[in-house]
Order: C-alpha cells, then sequence, then structure tokens
C-alpha cells in the first residue's frame, strides 16, 4: 500500500500541474478568451489572482469560508476529483486511491493557509507566490510541491530568496539537498524571472 500511496502522490502532483494550466488558467486562443472546459473554475481562479494581485498575496475568500463562491467552487471541484480519482483507483491500488483524497484535502490546506498566511508561504512554498505574484503568471504550476514545474520545465524563480531548499520542496539535511540541486541544475534547471519574456497576466 505504501508504494502505491507514493505513486499517487506523484500522479495527483502531475494532475494538480495539468489542472492548474489547461483548466484553470485555460489553452490560449489568438483572438479569443482562453478555453477551458471548465470555464466556472477558470473565471473563479482568474478572480483569485486578481485578487491576490490587489493585496499581496492574501486571498479573504478563504476567511469567508464556503459562503464565498470561489472558495466553495475549489471545495466542491477538489470533491469531485478526489471522489473519481479515488473510485478509479481502489480497485487497481488502496494506495493510489488514500493519496487522491490525501492531495486532494493537502491541497485545500496548503493553498487556503498560504493566502491566509503570506509570510509563512513564502517560506513554505514560494514556487506557489511566484506564480502569483511573478512578472509571468503562466508558469510554477504547482501547488504543494514543485516537482512537475522541474520535471516540465515551468519553475521560474523571480529571486533567490523564493528559491527552494531543493527541488522536490521538502527540508532535507544540506548535503542531500546539494546533491538534488546538481542534478536537477543538470537536468531540470529552473529558470529565472530575468531570462524570459513576460507573458499576460490575465485574461
Amino acid at each position: 500500500m505504501l508504494k502505491g500511496f507514493l505513486v499517487g502522490l506523484v500522479v495527483a502532483n502531475g494532475f494538480e500541474w495539468v489542472a492548474h494550466k489547461y483548466v484553470l488558467h485555460g489553452t490560449h486562443r489568438t483572438g479569443k478568451p482562453r478555453y477551458s472546459p471548465v470555464p466556472d473554475s477558470m473565471k473563479s481562479h482568474w478572480e483569485h489572482h486578481r485578487e491576490v494581485r490587489k493585496t499581496t498575496f492574501l486571498d479573504h475568500g478563504y476567511v469567508e469560508g464556503i459562503s464565498n463562491w470561489r472558495t466553495k467552487n475549489e471545495i466542491m471541484s477538489l470533491a469531485v476529483v478526489a471522489t473519481v480519482a479515488g473510485g478509479l483507483f481502489y480497485p487497481v491500488s488502496k494506495g493510489m486511491a488514500a493519496a487522491a483524497v490525501y492531495s486532494a484535502c493537502n491541497y485545500y490546506y496548503i493553498h487556503r493557509r498560504a493566502h491566509l498566511e503570506p509570510e509563512w508561504a513564502m517560506k513554505k512554498i514560494p514556487w506557489h507566490y511566484d506564480h502569483h505574484m511573478n512578472s509571468n503568471q503562466d508558469a510554477n504550476w504547482c501547488v504543494t510541491k514543485p516537482w512537475f514545474d522541474y520535471i516540465l520545465g515551468t519553475r521560474v524563480i523571480s529571486s533567490e530568496d523564493l528559491q527552494e531548499q531543493n527541488p522536490l520542496g521538502i527540508a532535507l539535511p544540506q548535503s542531500v539537498s546539494k546533491i538534488l540541486n546538481s542534478v536537477a541544475s543538470s537536468y531540470f534547471p529552473a529558470k529565472w524571472v530575468s531570462k524570459v519574456p513576460q507573458l499576460e497576466t490575465h485574461m
């Protein structure tokens, strides 16, 4: 079950990357608004972006709780994803099913706390702080861990203060982090905001 759970965590992080990029942000279309298969979620997410940019990373919707339509939309979407993924994985791997449910709950906890405690976010999940406050908001798609941003080359760092200890985004001994950083710089190097073009920051 442990092996399945660990695999499930990796799958969940990959899904996080895909859903954030293609569902929540939507796909660029020349001369047309972005396309998302779930337009209400895209609308909610872009309102979240606008709120966060105006309030230096705070989102008061999380204070309002489920009475806020964006918070309610996020909770319901995560519940649907956890239920469907858990149901699909359960016959194959109970560990993967458990990981799907855990990942959905963990995502909400981390995302909510980050936008209620910006200083915590800058320290614990700097890749997500960069996603919102960086000049390029079409990057840094992962929220809980930056794994697939490194694998797919979409980790864009705006300053040394917002560079995580290592590409796993996990607190590890400095000697281990040094090895991971060396491997990542060779095979999955992060980009820096000064070296990438600035893309649009709204729909």
